[in-house]
């Protein structure tokens, strides 16, 4: 199953790189949106479920990946007061496995 890197700018400016086991990730973003952190995370959270579904439709266990990079998400995210601050996709990129 392919999996994604990708790169987020936080509100802050701090730049990430994040994880996606599957390319479902792509459904939800490309590079250079730009949407509220409340739109992204929800979007993220949403991709990121999927994409433990699709792992464990292929190999009968959750993805604990996706789960880790979910939750790293929603521990930075709550460090914003305002959830309306822009967070932008950077760039996504295929893992050669």
């Amino acid at each position: 199953m392919p999996a994604v890197n990708f790169y987020i700018r936080w509100p802050d400016g701090k730049e990430e790189q994040c994880y996606s086991p599957s390319t479902v990730i792509y459904q939800a973003f490309k590079p250079g949106d730009s949407m509220p952190l409340s739109e992204f995370m929800q979007k993220a959270e949403a991709a990121l479920e999927q994409a433990s579904e699709r792992v464990k439709a292929s190999y009968g266990y959750y993805c604990s990946s996706a789960a880790d990079q979910s939750g790293q998400l929603q521990r930075r995210a709550s460090e914003y007061d305002d959830h309306s601050q822009l967070i932008t996709i950077l760039s996504m990129s295929d893992i050669a496995r």
